[in-house]
């Protein structure tokens, strides 16, 4: 299992692309992995014939695990090193059909609630309890472990911060000591912090594996308990993708962190689209790309942060951070979930610069070939769900961000203008609903809605030779 960036310490197998007894060429895709940054296909790292396969689809193991052996040679496997031994290989899951005489899942895991997915749940050895020894330290003074637990997910981090617990003086039982939302869950409940508060002075706890949680789930807002909904007779039960569960996660992290607050406005694109079409062969033929009004979009986008840098900014705490980059994540819909891969730097790239990232972007993404540092530091994001025929949408905040705009259906629309001579008159433009969703937190309502005046303004008044 690769390292896919500094702060990544598991991976998924989702899905092998050879079997065994199949040959390998060298650098060929071998098995896909998800992570939490990142969906990406793997290359094998020599050619022969994969011998074994150590890690089925559906298990995360910590990076560095063993995920399958290759033959390089006839009679000769390559083994894995003695200090990294494979995790025992686990039933990927399968979509569970309901039982109509029982209305259970049929191979639900043991203990679980009446429509939770069907994950197996593996016993934990007893040779998995960690044992005190030297751990290693990082160049920073902290070793790994710490590292790790400090790195939980971001609800994780939002739940301890609320409680005062800090997560650097708890032995979790994720990998390496990564504390777990079922964690923070059970010391809440164990009534082990006093006064709603956990310090680094306080003896460290350790969490043995979790059980099988309630069949209750807390509200999105936190809020009430729910039941979670029953499956029917001839319903299909399935346990949530690598990438479902942290587009789930991150949503409702994202609500709960932030004042939720959309506007809307109506942007006439009719010069932009005159400008586009008169380019487009030329543009075309100079760089082999075909422009679409996203670039056009982006430009206006970053000349409007760099006015109003509010929107190009992060809470921290009591802080704000203003930042001095303008790096643009564009969200891309995949057939397996949703990805924002980042436009580094976009206030540095010229029309044709940011259509031939952009292009690159979407379709590394759409193949699984995107690295972890490409969805990783944007500070505004941009969505498109008018490409599905959407005339405008509420997206929510990419964290930890403050602001995100929705880019409606682009259509000729009749629309009242007013002539040279004070007449008033229909005429057909190119016509699009911007939303903005933005943090109220720091961003007041008139100021996004100035951004976005600003955005409109600069693209129905766009410059002819821009470049």
């Amino acid at each position: 299992m690769p390292q896919m960036g500094e702060s990544i310490a598991e991976g998924t197998v989702s899905k092998w692309l050879k079997k065994v007894g199949d040959p390998v060429k060298r650098d060929e895709p071998i098995f896909e992995i998800s992570t939490d940054k990142v969906d990406a296909e793997i290359p094998s790292p020599s050619a022969g014939t994969l011998a074994e396969i150590l890690v089925t689809e559906g298990q995360t193991v910590a990076v560095q695990t063993v995920v399958a052996r290759l033959e390089t040679e006839v009679g000769a496997a390559v083994a894995a090193a003695a200090t990294a031994p494979a995790a025992a290989p686990v039933a990927a899951p399968a979509p569970a059909t309901v039982a109509a005489s029982s209305g259970v899942p049929v191979g639900a895991a043991a203990g679980a609630g009446p429509g939770a997915p069907a994950r197996p749940v593996p016993a934990v050895p007893a040779a998995s309890v960690r044992a005190p020894s030297a751990p290693p330290v990082s160049g920073n003074g902290r070793t790994l472990e710490e590292r790790l637990r400090t790195k939980s997910s971001p609800l994780v981090r939002k739940i301890a911060a609320d409680h005062g617990i800090e997560l650097g003086a708890l032995t979790g039982s994720g990998v390496a000591g990564r504390v777990t939302k079922r964690d923070i869950e059970a010391l809440l409940e164990s009534g082990a912090v006093a006064g709603g508060a956990r310090t680094a002075g306080a003896a460290p706890a350790t969490f043995a594996p979790a059980a099988p949680r309630p069949v209750h789930a807390g509200g999105a807002d936190g809020g009430p308990s729910l039941p979670l909904p029953e499956a029917w007779p001839g319903d299909v039960v399935e346990p949530m993708s690598k990438m479902r569960q942290l587009i789930s996660d991150h949503m409702v992290v994202s609500r709960r962190t932030s004042a939720h607050v959309t506007s809307v406005f109506e942007v006439d694109l009719t010069r932009v689209a005159r400008i586009r079409a008169k380019k487009q062969a030329e543009f075309s033929a100079s760089s082999g790309q075909r422009l679409s009004y996203l670039p056009f979009i982006i430009r206006a986008v970053v000349d409007g942060l760099k006015a109003f840098p509010a929107l190009n900014a992060s809470v921290a705490g009591s802080n704000i951070i203003y930042r001095k980059q303008y790096n643009i994540g564009i969200a891309v819909a995949l057939d397996w979930g949703l990805i924002v891969p980042v436009i580094k730097h976009a206030d540095d790239l010229s029309l044709v610069g940011v259509t031939r990232t952009l292009n690159d972007l979407a379709s590394r993404a759409r193949s699984k070939r995107l690295q972890p540092e490409e969805v990783q530091d944007g500070t505004f994001t941009i969505t498109n769900p008018g490409v599905f025929g959407s005339l405008l949408g509420t997206p929510i905040i990419n964290q930890p961000q403050v602001a995100i705009m929705g880019v409606g259906a682009i259509e000729k629309r009749p629309k009242v203008i007013t002539g040279a001579d004070g007449e008033d008159t229909i005429a057909i433009r190119t016509c699009s609903y911007f939303s903005i969703s933005f943090d109220h937190r720091l961003i007041d309502g008139a100021v996004a809605d100035e951004f976005l005046a600003f955005v409109k303004k600069r693209l129905e008044t766009f410059p002819e030779d821009v470049s």
